[in-house]
């Protein structure tokens, strides 16, 4: 019996050896508890530890974690296969209608400590409260934001008030993501739904195409008006730079005719003759020679037809 006794306790010294020695992991940190107390903390490494005495829990702090609320994955593939789970997926909107929502919760630990021991069943709370918090998220809002342009907001809404949720249970978790895999109208509507999207795509599609059309004929019809204002404002210097000419002009005969008149009489007179004879054929006969015309009859020559034969 002695040396049985001592076996023993050979035994337990060499177990408590090497149970003295652990190892942290880079993506962990460890928790180090003595008789249930944390006492202490260890970065990734070898450590050092009392046996029977001390023990060592490693959450993984640095990991991205993650739930899936609404649905499980079934096989990860590839290609991975999903099963909803209708129980937690579906949802009442604001407006009173069911929809099947499936998300997925991103998650770190900030606080192992806190982790650890302030909450019971960590994944499963979190999990409990993500599917509440989502539902309270969806019942303040109508059907057509939640299938439509109200998901992202609806994603930053539920990650805000979860980790208000998670911190006031002291949780130690940071919540990174909330995404919404997928958010459906119950099989039976789900035709239903499928024609109010394709009359809501096709009244999208008609309003791009006429803001197209609005904004080809718009460019067009201001490129016109202002082609025709500068035309008109063209025409317009024109006719005002025409007018000053002319009564220029005219202020300046005026100003000399009242200087001389007779003498600018005389030289419009000219002025106006030359104009008018210098566009016609015209004889000029000196001296007596107005007393016999006749020579000078017809004042144009006649116009000579051209021979049509031989003389006769």
């Amino acid at each position: 019996m002695p040396s049985l006794g001592i076996v023993i306790v050979i035994l337990l010294v060499i177990y408590g050896a090497f149970g003295s020695f652990y190892t942290v992991a880079p993506e962990e940190l460890g928790v180090i508890k003595r008789f249930g107390a944390v006492v202490r903390t260890a970065d990734p490494g070898p450590h050092f530890k009392i046996p029977y005495v001390e023990t060592v829990l490693k959450p993984q702090v640095t990991k991205v974690h993650r739930i899936e609320v609404g649905f499980e994955t079934i096989d990860p593939g590839p290609p991975a296969r999903y099963r909803p789970v209708k129980r937690e997926a579906l949802m009442l909107t604001g407006d009173e209608n069911i929809v099947q929502v499936e998300f997925i919760v991103q998650y770190k630990i900030n606080d192992p400590s806190a982790f650890l021991f302030n909450i019971r069943d960590q994944e499963k709370t979190l999990k409990d409260a993500s599917e509440a918090t989502m539902r309270e998220v969806v019942g303040k809002n109508p059907i057509d934001e939640v299938l439509t342009e109200g998901r992202f907001r609806m994603q930053q809404d539920t990650k805000q008030l979860l980790q208000a949720t998670m911190d006031s249970y002291g949780s130690g978790l940071s919540i990174v993501a909330v995404q919404l895999q997928d958010v459906l109208p119950p099989g039976e509507v789900a035709d239903a739904f499928k024609d109010v999207a394709s009359a809501r795509e096709d009244r999208e599609k008609s309003e791009e195409q006429a803001e197209g059309y609005r904004n080809d004929l718009i460019p067009k019809a201001k490129g016109e008006s202002e082609k025709l204002v500068n035309e008109a404002m063209a025409y317009r210097e024109a006719r005002i730079n025409q007018a000053k000419g002319d009564t220029s002009r005219f202020l300046q005969v005026l100003k000399e005719y009242q200087k001389a008149r007779d003498v600018t009489q005389k030289r419009i007179y000219i002025e106006t003759m030359e104009e008018v004879l210098g566009r016609m054929e015209k004889v000029i006969i000196e001296g007596g020679a107005d007393k016999n015309l006749v020579p000078y009859l017809p004042l144009r020559p006649e116009r000579k037809t051209p021979s049509t034969g031989g003389s006769k």
